[in-house]
């Protein structure tokens, strides 16, 4: 089986398209490996010094097991993907998307820190994706979601 190692960003529908897929997917989310974590499995907001080399540790473990790994977007991730010689398809929505993805984080109840940063870091987050990203396949959202463009480009 060729994996596809999709980055993509918040919102564009890695998760929605995992549990309709789960058989075919791994959602995979990189908040799980960039923290240290409390005795409680929990989170802390101590930066586990592993990262991102142990989330692309996992990512290679899973490739040739699913047919698609949803990845994180982060700059750090991209660059450890790349770093690693893993192809990818970054999917990224159009600047102009940005109110309708802000409203989508709210409808789906992200913390309002997470809204405001991806408010302000936006149109910087988005260009860097569209013009200096290098190494992977880009897919500029254009659609509803990212099932929809996967079809789109006859994945499915």
């Amino acid at each position: 089986m060729r994996t596809k190692i999709v980055s993509a960003f918040p919102g564009t529908g890695k998760s929605f398209f995992h549990k309709k897929y789960p058989e075919i997917s791994l959602d995979s989310d990189s908040s799980n490996f960039s923290w240290i974590k409390d005795e409680n499995g929990n989170n802390t907001k101590e930066r586990n010094p592993e990262f991102p080399q142990n989330y692309i540790d996992h990512i290679k473990s899973n490739i040739g097991k699913y047919e698609y790994i949803f990845v994180s977007s982060h700059k750090e991730v991209r660059d450890a993907l790349l770093d690693n010689c893993i192809f990818f398809y970054l999917v990224f929505p159009s600047n102009e998307r940005k109110e309708e993805f802000i409203q989508r984080y709210r409808d789906r109840g992200n913390p309002e820190s997470f809204i405001e940063l991806i408010d302000t870091n936006w149109y910087n987050w988005i260009s860097d994706m569209y013009w200096v990203e290098h190494g992977c396949e880009k897919i500029t959202m254009v659609l509803d979601n990212l099932e929809d463009e996967l079809n789109k480009l006859n994945q499915i």
